[in-house]
């Protein structure tokens, strides 16, 4: 494990593999462990950084507002420090909102995007997404970080065989500080880069789960949106891909990556596509 020192806080990341750097970026309220099951196998192909977002994991937890651009500027100072020039970012959930903030704001760094069981903007538009945003913070509220995680598992992990998986997300949910998770969850809601998406130019692979908590047309409309950019459906999937089906995440992953290195590589012959 390794620690980058910011001017306010710290920066916990773990770092694996060899190769082209791909970033995983965790969704709200857990931590890099989000891809345990993942690196083992993308690790054998690529340089691997899988960072804990600030007020999460192990990461500072410094006071003040936190929010997806604060998230992202942090991923992007770990980069520069590192000396990365181009990397792949897959992000989950708010790890997602944080790859499309870094794809608007830093598109130098950005080779490519995975966004998965994401989108470019958490904005309640409808009573409906009012009312579950204010649920959501309340019962954060009231039942803390352990109370709010009896709530999500099952939602999570709705299948009898998927317990050993709710109990490791209890554990996860459980772990954190209640005032840095309720100031992360403040920082989502209202955010968006929703008209900002025509500019974003490097290839994105939107992942939809088929039991994700938003719909997959929700997700093509998006798609639609962006110069560069494909949909794919992992079945038997809730918003957790990670780790209810690593294996088939991997594959799409995988995939994707390779087309958009080896399109790299052949739009500049002789030279090889690498940080």
């Amino acid at each position: 494990m390794s620690t980058l020192q910011l001017a306010d806080s710290s920066l916990h990341y773990e770092e694996s593999g060899h190769g082209i750097p791909v970033l995983l970026l965790h969704g709200l309220g857990s931590s890099g462990a989000d891809w345990e099951l993942v690196t083992p196998r993308l690790s054998g192909n690529y340089r691997l950084l899988v960072p804990d977002a600030r007020g999460h994991g192990t990461s500072g937890k410094p006071p003040g507002t936190y929010g997806v651009p604060l998230f992202a500027r942090d991923v992007a100072a770990l980069c520069d420090a590192l000396g990365l020039k181009k990397v792949h970012v897959v992000g989950l959930s708010m790890g997602g909102m944080m790859g499309f903030q870094l794809a608007v704001d830093r598109p130098d760094l950005v080779r490519s995007l995975v966004i998965v069981n994401s989108g470019p903007e958490l904005v309640a538009r409808t009573l409906r997404r009012k009312f579950e945003f204010a649920l959501r913070l309340t019962l954060l509220r009231l039942l803390g970080p352990a109370g709010l995680a009896r709530v999500l598992a099952p939602k999570l992990f709705p299948k009898p065989e998927q317990e050993s998986l709710r109990q490791r997300a209890i554990a996860a949910f459980s772990a954190n500080a209640p005032d840095a998770y309720l100031r992360a969850t403040r920082g989502l809601v209202g955010w968006s880069v929703m008209a900002r998406l025509k500019d974003i130019t490097c290839p994105v692979l939107v992942v939809h789960s088929e039991r994700d908590y938003t719909p997959l047309a929700s997700k093509q409309a998006y798609v639609e949106l962006l110069p560069d950019a494909r949909l794919t459906v992992l079945a038997d999937s809730g918003h957790a891909a990670p780790l209810d089906q690593p294996e088939a995440l991997c594959d799409a992953v995988e995939v994707f990556l390779r087309e958009v290195d080896g399109a790299a590589a052949g739009a500049t012959p002789g030279v090889r596509a690498g940080p």
